[in-house]
């Protein structure tokens, strides 16, 4: 190809090299950060801008909201793929990490709901949806933005880097958290104090536009420019180029489905899985998360440096089947581990609700029978059940059966459900784990970490040698956004509420094992096996 050999007039010295990866890296662990915030605050955002009356609806809703974020990502993908493809790698991405600046330091100046009403989830939704364009485009141009600088024998070690930014995001997003946790009392955080890791997004911008304007552009994108090969329209020809709607569906669905299913488990889930059911302390399960977590960059770097040698492919298969295997095995340790009375209680007096009317609607404010109020108030507290069949309403503790149908809703049977509550072993205060407990705890989020790392590592390199670089930027973004975005940034929304329609706190996880299914196979038949290979020799 043309546009090789003429990037090869300008070679990157290391220096060079280092300041490409140094300052890409850190404008995706600033977006990344702006991006996970959202998650990591998830119930003070439910309380301050969608409250409901409806503590498992209210989190649903944003869920919702940071589901929107992802379900715009795709079109954020093709608005800037195409100025990518069209104007360059360079210039787009600083226009991407200031969007999703100002959007995030948005969120923390939007009054609550009990201010303004109804105009405030409103805007924050606005701002959400301008997050989700924002990220659309920066892992495409950050990605290509290094691998296009990188010499081939080593793509995969120096765009493990972005790979791992990620995770430095939600590192960062967590580590934000927890000092200002440590720096603001209690009542003013929940009042006031969680606003401020948004506001401090201003200066991450700051740091990270005047990085981002010391780079020069790709090498690649200026020798496409100076031969006349730069695309009239790239998003036409990410689908018309020969053999690319293949490509497509397989980095669709191969690659992108897997990893970010995978990702999202092993940090939103395994964090929200401690903090709710597990009844962990909020600050203990951040800490035990964010510093296992660190695992995850180390081995992102590992397997983006091994796929160099054995290739993209191998490493991402057997990730994925790996975590087939584990998934459900490891969360059940984390729960056995992280609350060990509660996993006691679980298993020696399961809860089982019966009567008429047993029916419960997540999506609903109000519950229209005494059964199904039941149902919401132990789904509120992350509690499993299951239901039975009788005529009367009655709730049962293992052996302990209480008969609640002579007075329905009343205050007595609520103090008799939590009496027998108390009495098996269901504790709902927040709790922190015995230390040889967190050990176990650390060494499962590892084992995740390394799950998250063959399956990310080397997807930044194997996405860039898929796709020709004249179209590059649209065809790599478009495929991992929707990916990335639909099923990824769905999983929260829809495990939450798979477990709450169950009653079953690991309900959820079918969710990820069915869609990792489909990317095993998809990548199994798709994914070009042996040493890495530039799009230049194989059109096909």
């Amino acid at each position: 190809m043309a546009t090789s050999a003429a990037a090869a007039h300008h070679e990157p010295s290391k220096s060079e090299i280092r300041m490409v990866i140094a300052a890409s890296s850190a404008g995706t662990v600033f977006e990344w950060y702006d991006f996970f915030i959202y998650g990591t605050l998830a119930v003070f955002i439910s309380q301050a801008f969608f409250p409901t009356g409806n503590e498992t609806l209210s989190l649903l809703l944003t869920w919702a909201g940071f589901a929107i974020g992802f379900g715009f990502r795709p079109l954020g993908a093709i608005l800037f793929g195409y100025l990518g493809d069209r104007l360059g790698r360079k210039y787009t991405f600083l226009v991407t990490v200031t969007l999703m600046g100002i959007a995030t330091a948005g969120v923390g100046f939007v009054p609550s709901e009990a201010s303004i009403g109804i105009a405030a989830p409103i805007i924050i939704i606005v701002l959400r949806i301008a997050q989700g364009l924002a990220l659309g485009g920066e892992y495409g141009g950050a990605a290509i933005y290094v691998a296009e600088h990188a010499p081939a024998d080593k793509r995969g070690l120096y765009t493990s880097f972005i790979q791992a930014a990620v995770v430095g995001g939600f590192v960062l997003s967590l580590i934000v958290v927890l000092g200002c946790r440590f720096l603001i009392p209690a009542d003013a955080f929940a009042e006031w104090g969680w606003r401020v890791p948004f506001l401090i997004s201003i200066v991450l911008l700051a740091v990270s536009l005047w990085m981002r304007l010391k780079l020069n552009e790709s090498p690649v994108f200026r020798a496409m420019k100076e031969e006349g090969e730069i695309s009239h329209n790239p998003l036409l020809e990410s689908f018309t180029y020969p053999g690319n709607k293949k490509r497509i569906f397989i980095a669709l669905f191969g690659v992108a489905c897997g990893l970010t299913i995978v990702f999202y488990t092993a940090f939103f889930s395994t964090l929200t899985f401690l903090k709710g059911p597990m009844r962990v302390d909020d600050t203990a399960a951040e800490l035990i998360v964010g510093l296992s977590s660190l695992s995850a960059v180390a081995a992102l770097i590992w397997f983006g440096h091994l796929s160099d040698r054995v290739g993209r492919k191998a490493p991402i298969v057997w990730g994925y089947a790996a975590c087939l295997v584990l998934l459900f095995p490891l969360f059940w340790g984390i729960g056995a581990l992280a609350n060990p009375s509660l996993a006691e209680a679980h298993r020696s007096a399961p809860i089982t609700i019966a009567g008429p009317d047993c029916h419960y609607d997540p999506l609903a404010a109000e519950q229209a029978s005494e059964c199904g109020r039941l149902m919401a108030e132990l789904t509120d507290k992350g509690i499993p059940y299951s239901i039975g069949e009788e005529a009367a309403l009655s709730f049962a503790v293992g052996d302990a059966r209480l008969n609640l149908d002579a007075e329905p809703g009343s205050e007595s049977n609520r103090a008799q459900i939590a009496d027998a509550l108390a009495a098996q072993g269901y504790d709902g205060a927040k709790q922190i784990p015995p230390v040889l407990n967190i050990v176990g705890i650390v060494t499962i989020l590892v084992v995740f970490g390394l799950l998250v790392g063959a399956t990310y590592g080397p997807v930044a390199s194997l996405l860039a040698e898929m796709f020709p670089p004249k179209i590059r930027y649209s065809s790599m973004s478009i495929p991992y956004h929707i990916g990335a975005g639909y099923f990824g940034g769905f999983l929260p929304l829809i495990a939450g509420y798979i477990v709450a329609r169950s009653g079953d706190i690991y309900a959820g996880l079918w969710y990820t094992w069915v869609l990792l299914v489909v990317a095993l196979a998809t990548a199994w038949w798709g994914l070009k096996g042996g040493p890495p290979r530039d799009f230049a020799d194989d059109h096909s």
